[in-house]
């Protein structure tokens, strides 16, 4: 079975697009190219790539407007590509479901790095040792499915979601520092990208909290990390009880 990864690059611009085809062949990937956001949305649809790189500035539908299109019906990991540096647009990206963000100009190491570390995130974690776990009456997680279970409805979690949740609850009771959570989420080049984590950890409090504002599942460490309730020996409190 091939197992080469299928990367689309998307840029109005024909000398980008050539400049990480060529980069990204000799990496060994499989290249497909789009030129504007409807022809992205297009491809993603119809050809499954593993990773789409992005431009933000294009013309008629620009980088974000596309990205918001592609999540209505895939979860393909997206890599967006800016001329900007700007904090704002980062976080616009990244809150409208990117992945991570390169800024141009770049070389073809780094954005080589950045590739690998986003198809890494986007495997699946080995199976929790329960596949569903009950946190309590109100919050089920099942692990095999990616879903949260809140008060009897389904919720899906994006494979990033998935991951932080999956470190979290598989060290419940334990408070895991910044920098351990996104080695193990992001990877270890990613140890300082603070903002990531506190973004993904408002997504988590958004799907499963109650009171997102007043989290008892996901409990802030401040100055030191995140940690899940202490759900397991709870349990064991109450059946020794």
């Amino acid at each position: 079975m091939d197992d080469t990864k299928r990367i689309l690059v998307v840029d109005d611009e024909p000398r980008m697009r050539r400049f990480i085809h060529m980069n990204l062949d000799l990496e060994g990937y499989q290249v497909l190219e789009a030129s504007n956001g409807l022809e992205a949305i297009k491809r993603v649809r119809e050809d499954l790539p593993d990773l789409v790189l992005l431009d933000v500035m294009m013309p008629e539908m620009d980088g974000f407007e596309t990205l918001r299109e592609i999540r209505q019906f895939s979860n393909v990991p997206v890599i967006m590509l800016t001329v900007k540096g700007d904090e704002d647009d980062k976080v616009r990206g990244l809150e409208l479901g990117a992945d991570d963000y390169v800024t141009k100009p770049f070389g073809p190491r780094e954005l080589s790095s950045r590739i690998k570390a986003v198809l890494r995130r986007a495997e699946i974690p080995a199976p929790a040792e329960q596949s569903i776990v009950r946190v309590d009456d109100r919050l089920q997680i099942d692990f095999n499915l990616r879903q949260v279970i809140v008060d009897g409805q389904v919720i899906k979690l994006r494979p990033t979601e998935y991951r932080l949740l999956y470190h979290l609850v598989n060290n419940a009771g334990w408070t895991m520092p910044h920098e351990t959570l996104l080695a193990k989420v992001w990877g270890h080049e990613y140890r300082d990208e603070t903002h990531y984590l506190r973004l993904y950890i408002t997504y988590l409090r958004q799907k499963i909290e109650k009171d997102p504002a007043n989290p008892q599942y996901i409990l802030t460490e401040r100055g030191i990390g995140y940690r899940f309730v202490d759900f397991k020996n709870r349990d064991k409190e109450r059946e020794s009880a």
